[in-house]
């Protein structure tokens, strides 16, 4: 049953005519992003908006509207910078009415201000501040990586921990490598450096640089876990769709005292050899009701990327639903 259009009028304040052409682009191009995005059709005469619509479009729309006016004071908005408004506007414009409860964490790094876009963002953020260990998983883009740096570097900077530990299985991804020269620091850095970009950007290069010097943050392959016992430390495991099943629970018990845990991955990107089972695939069941481990699963509308990643992701959930073991 097709619902009644509803309408939505609102002026932006202050008016502002450079601020007014930031918002709406070269030649409209970031209200007609809206428009296709969130399926609305938007009409101003100046700052004055008329915005029509099905549910709850028009509404969020004109929060979306509203939010970019004032990110426009004094720059120019981008592309990017609108599908990122959209992209947490059109999760909560799918999000069931209790969902869109959960409280939203901020980070603050030296990078600015740092928060869950969309709920799925925000239940992640929730549920490492409040569990000692969490999973995120879903597909590339999602954020999944990026959000858990932020949670361990505001850890660190809050003296929550004394160090923070970034595990990788070396993994190569249909490639053969072969041999790297180097240190073992430098032979993993290839596998670690989403991880490292995601520090440089909240820290900043010397900091890092510093802090990995004196220890404080540790960079290691997954292999050199075993028989330690990591206390007061926030670990993360990325990429973990390429442990096995005896590689997980191997890291799981790795996890000591005042120490927090986030192990992230996605299950369609398995470089697994063909018949090896993923420990992240089968960690699922195993602790899925297990107190005090919280999943937080993302989906093809939470990548964070240019449009096109989002529909390349869902072409591909259609395609092969399951994922494929070693895909």
């Amino acid at each position: 049953m097709t619902q009644k259009p509803k309408a939505c009028d609102f002026l932006l304040e202050p008016p502002d005519n450079e601020r007014l052409a930031s918002l709406c682009g070269q030649f409209d191009q970031h209200l007609r992003q809206i428009e296709r995005r969130l399926g609305v059709e938007i009409n101003n005469r100046g700052n004055q908006f008329h915005v029509i619509g099905e549910g709850r479009a028009p509404e969020v729309a004109g929060d979306v509207l509203r939010h970019l006016y004032a990110e426009a004071e004094g720059r120019i908005l981008t592309p990017a910078e609108v599908h990122l408004a959209l992209q947490q506007a059109n999760a909560e414009l799918e999000a069931e009415p209790e969902a869109e409860q959960v409280a939203e964490v901020r980070i603050r790094t030296r990078s600015g201000t740092i928060h869950g876009r969309g709920t799925n963002q925000r239940q992640y953020l929730a549920c490492i501040r409040d569990h000692d260990l969490s999973f995120g998983i879903g597909p590339a883009g999602t954020g999944k990586t990026y959000l858990a740096v932020a949670s361990a570097v505001a850890a660190l900077e809050q003296e929550q921990v004394r160090r923070l530990i970034l595990v990788r299985p070396a993994v190569e991804a249909g490639e053969r490598l072969g041999f790297l020269p180097g240190d073992m620091a430098q032979k993993v850095d290839p596998y670690l450096r989403p991880l490292y970009d995601a520090l440089y950007e909240m820290l900043g290069f010397d900091k890092v640089s510093k802090l990995i010097e004196r220890q404080v943050i540790e960079v290691a392959p997954l292999a050199f876990m075993r028989g330690r016992t990591l206390n007061e430390s926030f670990i993360i495991l990325d990429e973990a769709q390429n442990t096995t099943v005896e590689q997980m629970k191997m890291f799981l018990t790795r996890i000591g005292f005042g120490s927090t845990a986030v192990v992230t991955g996605d299950v369609t990107q398995v470089d697994l050899p063909r018949g090896t089972v993923s420990g992240l695939r089968h960690v699922v069941d195993v602790l899925k009701e297990v107190e005090g481990v919280s999943f937080t699963f993302f989906s093809a509308r939470d990548v964070v990327r240019h449009p096109l990643v989002q529909r390349i992701v869902a072409a591909y959930a259609r395609q092969d639903p399951a994922g494929g073991e070693g895909a």
